[in-house]
């Protein structure tokens, strides 16, 4: 134990919401029973992609991705947050802080990549439906999915190491319940100008150019469904493009909130709160949103459990 004497110097301390004990409380139930349906929701979405063979397709394929980073990214983050939700011990280790950091990002941006790959499925499959399984092949699926994840993971390593460089000057207190980009650099005791700069062009480069890609794939599959003109296409189309709609609205609203804005208008309550949002709320809404809007997902639920009374 000899080696944590030196590491207490080091340890952070997350202030999250500890000026409102009575908060904490609350949250500390909503946080764990949305954590639950986090775990649960996305679970069941990747088993029955993976079993049901009627949801062997690339949106599944895409979907499973969704749901695994979702359960990753939530327990890259929420574990900790209900630890320090339960009492007055607020701290993480400079250790725990760095690994939240670099995964919490990397699955972050992944995230912002993953639903932009998906929204080019959907239009791939309204606006080219006879050439659909030739363009969204295995091979192309496992490529853009591999993007994702290597550009989420390049740009989690590039962010997190440079704030991790930053001198700190024993400054610890983050007014943050997980150690984050933006809150991270405030403890900084030089100049962080060129670090916010910094952070804000990544941001508008894995923000905003999959956001203005999901755009013009929404773009042109309303531009095709109008060329249709039959209400069975405006109803299909709507079903296969609401459920990621509403994701992206989530996600994407949240996030920019945080990474769009100058640092000094970064808020503390109204950022610790948007950031509560999208890492425990948005992951739970995900599956809950595709399934409920999505009579695949309900049929291959149904197969499921008759097969399981079946038997």
């Amino acid at each position: 134990m000899g080696m944590n004497n030196s590491n207490v110097q080091e340890d952070f301390i997350l202030l999250g919401f500890s000026d409102q004990s009575d908060l904490e409380k609350i949250l500390f139930v909503v946080v764990l029973v949305t954590y639950f349906l986090t775990l649960v929701g996305n679970t069941v979405i990747i088993l029955i992609s993976s079993i049901d063979p009627q949801l062997k397709t690339p949106m599944y394929f895409f979907l499973t991705h969704l749901s695994l980073l979702d359960i990753c990214f939530s327990t890259s983050i929420v574990p900790q947050l209900l630890w320090n939700l339960r009492g007055p011990a607020k701290t993480i280790t400079a250790l725990g802080c760095a690994v939240q950091l670099y995964v919490s990002l990397a699955l972050g941006s992944t995230e912002c990549v993953l639903l932009a790959v998906m929204a080019f499925d959907r239009y791939a499959a309204i606006c080219k439906p006879l050439h659909y399984a030739a363009v969204m092949n295995r091979q192309l699926c496992q490529a853009l999915a591999g993007i994702a994840w290597l550009s989420g993971v390049g740009n989690s390593v590039i962010q997190s190491t440079v704030t991790l460089w930053l001198p700190r000057c024993g400054h610890r207190g983050l007014h943050h319940f997980f150690c984050e980009v933006p809150s991270m650099i405030k403890l900084a005791c030089v100049d962080i100008h060129a670090n916010e700069v910094q952070l804000f062009i990544a941001s508008l480069v894995l923000l905003l150019l999959p956001l203005a890609l999901i755009l013009m794939s929404y773009g042109h599959i309303v531009k095709a469904v109008i060329r249709i003109k039959s209400v069975q296409a405006w109803r299909k189309a709507l079903g296969t493009c609401g459920s990621h709609s509403m994701v992206v609205s989530l996600f994407y609203g949240t996030i920019a909130a945080i990474y769009i804005q100058p640092n000094s208008s970064y808020a503390h309550t109204q950022g610790k709160f948007i950031s509560l949002f999208y890492t425990v709320v948005t992951p739970t809404l995900n599956p809950l949103i595709y399934t409920l809007r999505n009579k695949d997902v309900k049929g291959a639920l149904r197969r499921l459990f008759h097969r399981d009374l079946g038997s």
